[in-house]
């Protein structure tokens, strides 16, 4: 059984364990139930329980939540051995000076006409709960762990594995 938990500390390992990622695989369900996923990256600096992703107004995206806000992102950055799946209810915020506080120069490849761009609008996705997976990166520690489940023939607990409800 996994770990359950609403503290406030594991809300924020959730944000420390997905900071530095990005990129999120955005999950909504098309008009005929079935899912569909596309990369996407996170524009926020800090989290106070919701994650922000700029987008094109005119998208399948924006379609999709708009009919069917429940979401999932799904985070991995397996050097580290980080894993961390998100589920939340999704918007869409077309408020121009949100989108001015969370433009950066980078953005500017996916909106080449800058923030003042009409077709910007962004996704805000308020997290309901998280599950994450983080397990040591160190070879020496993952060669433990197999040499301990040859010899017993149980695998080892490795890492930490909880689901955080926000």
């Amino acid at each position: 059984m996994v770990e359950q938990s609403s503290s406030n500390e594991d809300r924020a390992k959730v944000w420390d364990l997905v900071k530095d990622m990005r990129i999120a695989m955005l999950v909504t369900k098309s008009m005929d139930g079935s899912m569909h996923s596309r990369p996407m990256a996170s524009v926020q600096k800090d989290f106070d329980g919701r994650l922000w992703f700029m987008c094109r107004e005119h998208s399948l995206k924006v379609d999709e939540i708009e009919r069917n806000p429940d979401v999932l992102l799904a985070y991995s950055h397996s050097p580290q051995q980080h894993y961390v799946s998100i589920r939340g209810a999704a918007s869409v915020v077309r408020d121009r000076a949100k989108i001015n506080e969370l433009w950066s120069e980078a953005d500017r490849v996916w909106f080449p006409k800058g923030p003042d761009d009409p077709e910007i609008a962004l996704l805000a996705v308020d997290v309901e709960e998280a599950e994450y997976w983080d397990a040591p990166s160190s070879a020496m520690v993952i060669a433990y762990g197999y040499a301990k489940a040859r010899l017993s023939g149980e695998p080892p607990k490795m890492g930490e594995n909880k689901v955080v409800k926000f």
